[in-house]
C-alpha cells in the first residue's frame, strides 16, 4: 500500500512538473495584468524622479519644508524594517513555537505603545490614529487569548512545513528585503517632494496616494512572487519528492507567472479585508434582528462566494500548474471542501501569526521614526510614522513570506493526497480533535 501510495505521488509531482515546465501561452487578462504592472513601474519611476527633482529645486527657493528633519527618521525606519524581516525570518526558522507566541503577544503591546505614542504627539490626526491604535491594540489582545488553544497546532503546522525547507529561500528573501528596501526609500522621496511642493500645488495629497497605492502592490507582488517561486519548489519535494532548483522556479515566476501573480496581489487583499469584515460582522451580530445586522448572512455568502476567486493557497496552484489565479484559487478551495479541510483552513492561523507579526513590525518602525520626530521637529511625528508603520508591515510580509509559502505547499500537497507517506500525522490528528469537539 505504501509503495502504490508513493509511486502515485511521485506520478502525481511528475506530472505537475511537465504541465509547469511547458508554459502554455498565456490568457489575455495575465498579459494585461503584466504590462499593465510594468507600466504602473514606469509611470510611477517618472512621477517620483519629476517630483524629487522638480521640489528639490523649488525648495531651494521656498524653505516651506525641512528636508534634514523629514527624511531621515524615514530612511533610519526603512532599513530598520529590513533589519527586523531579516533577523524574523531567521527566528521562524530556528523556533516556530516561540515566533507564533511572540507574534501574538508582542503586535498588540507595541501597537498599544504606538497609539500613546500618538495620542502624546498631541495634534487632531495624531489623536485619531492614536485611538485607532489603541483600540486595534485592545482587539489584537482579545484575540490572541481567543485563539491560544490553537498555538500549539500553529507551531507545530510551521514547524513541519519549514522542515527542509527549498535551497536558497532565505536567501531569496534576503534579496527581496533588499529590493524592497530600496524600492521604500526611492517612494520616501518621492513623498518627501511632494511635501516640498505643497503650497505650490493642489495635488499634493493625490500624489501621495498614488505612491502609497503603488508601494502596496509592488511590496505586495515581490512577497507573492515568493510564495509562488518556494510553494512550488516545496510542493514538488512533498508531492513525490522532486528537488527542484529554486533559481529555475523563480526563472520560470518572472518569465511566465507574473500575469496571475499581479492579478492576485490585488484580489487577496481586498478579498481578505472583506471576508474578515464580514467575518467580525457575523460575530457581532449573531442572531439579532437589528437593522445593522439584517444582512450578516448575505455578507458571509458573498465572501465564502469571494474566497473561492481568490485566496492564498491559489499561488501554489499557479507556480505548479500554471493556471490563472482565479481558476487556481478555485481549484484549491474544491478540493478542501472535497476531503473535509476547509473547517481547518478557516482556523489555520498561519495567516494572522504573518499579519501580527508585519503590525509588530510597523509599530516598532513607527516608534522610531515617530519618537525621532518628535525630538527634532514635532509637526512631522504624525505623517513620519505612519508612513513607516506601512514600510515596515509590507517589509516584514516579505520577510516571512517564504514560511508562509511551505505551509500553503504543505496544505495542497496533503489535500490532493492525504495517503501519501510524506505526511505525519499533523493534520489527521487536529481533524479528528476538531471532530470531537463538534461531536
Amino acid at each position: 500500500m505504501h509503495v502504490q501510495q508513493d509511486l502515485f505521488s511521485s506520478t502525481h509531482a511528475i506530472k505537475a512538473q511537465d504541465l509547469s515546465s511547458s508554459f502554455p501561452n498565456t490568457t489575455l487578462a495575465r498579459k494585461v495584468f503584466k504590462i499593465l504592472f510594468y507600466l504602473h513601474l514606469f509611470l510611477i519611476s517618472v512621477l517620483v524622479t519629476s517630483l524629487t527633482i522638480y521640489g528639490f529645486v523649488y525648495n531651494s527657493h521656498n524653505h516651506h519644508f525641512h528636508p534634514k528633519e523629514w527624511y531621515p527618521p524615514l530612511f533610519i525606519s526603512t532599513f530598520c524594517a529590513g533589519i527586523i524581516g531579516f533577523i524574523w525570518q531567521w527566528i521562524t526558522a530556528r523556533n516556530s513555537t516561540k515566533s507564533i507566541r511572540a507574534a501574538f503577544w508582542l503586535s498588540p503591546l507595541l501597537t498599544c505603545s504606538m497609539g500613546v505614542m500618538f495620542v502624546y504627539i498631541g495634534s487632531a490626526p495624531s489623536l485619531a490614529v492614536g485611538v485607532v491604535a489603541l483600540v486595534s491594540a485592545l482587539i489584537q489582545s482579545l484575540y490572541g487569548c481567543w485563539a491560544s488553544p490553537r498555538f500549539e497546532y500553529a507551531s507545530r503546522i510551521l514547524l513541519v512545513s519549514i522542515t527542509d525547507p527549498p535551497t536558497k529561500s532565505m536567501n531569496l528573501a534576503f534579496s527581496s528585503i533588499l529590493i524592497g528596501v530600496l524600492y521604500c526609500c526611492f517612494l520616501v522621496c518621492g513623498i518627501g517632494a511632494a511635501r516640498a511642493i505643497e503650497n505650490r500645488t493642489k495635488l499634493t495629497a493625490l500624489f501621495i496616494m498614488v505612491i502609497l497605492l503603488s508601494m502596496v502592490w509592488t511590496m505586495q507582488f515581490l512577497k507573492n512572487v515568493l510564495q509562488v517561486t518556494i510553494s512550488r519548489v516545496k510542493y514538488m519535494h512533498l508531492a513525490g519528492g522532486e528537488i527542484m532548483d529554486t533559481r529555475v522556479a523563480l526563472h520560470d515566476t518572472i518569465k511566465h507567472l507574473l500575469g496571475s501573480v499581479s492579478i492576485g496581489s490585488i484580489l487577496v487583499p481586498f478579498i481578505s479585508l472583506f471576508r474578515g469584515f464580514a467575518r467580525s460582522t457575523n460575530l457581532l451580530g449573531g442572531d439579532t434582528d437589528e437593522f445593522m445586522f439584517s444582512c450578516v448572512s448575505c455578507y458571509m455568502g458573498i465572501a465564502s462566494i469571494l474566497v473561492t476567486c481568490g485566496n492564498r493557497w491559489g499561488f501554489v496552484h499557479v507556480g505548479v500548474y500554471n493556471k490563472g489565479f482565479v481558476q487556481a484559487s478555485s481549484d484549491t478551495w474544491d478540493i478542501f471542501n472535497r476531503i473535509g479541510l476547509e473547517q481547518l483552513i478557516d482556523l489555520d492561523l498561519t495567516g494572522s501569526f504573518c499579519f501580527l507579526s508585519g503590525v509588530a513590525g510597523g509599530a516598532m518602525c513607527s516608534l522610531v521614526s515617530g519618537i525621532w520626530s518628535m525630538v527634532i521637529h514635532k509637526s512631522y511625528a504624525t505623517e513620519v510614522s505612519v508612513y513607516a508603520f506601512l514600510i515596515g508591515y509590507f517589509m516584514i510580509r516579505l520577510a516571512i513570506s517564504w514560511p508562509q509559502a511551505c505551509v500553503s505547499a504543505y496544505y495542497v500537497a496533503y489535500a490532493e493526497n492525504p495517503q501519501s507517506t510524506h505526511f505525519d500525522s499533523t493534520i489527521p490528528v487536529r481533524l479528528e480533535q476538531l471532530h470531537r469537539s463538534q461531536a
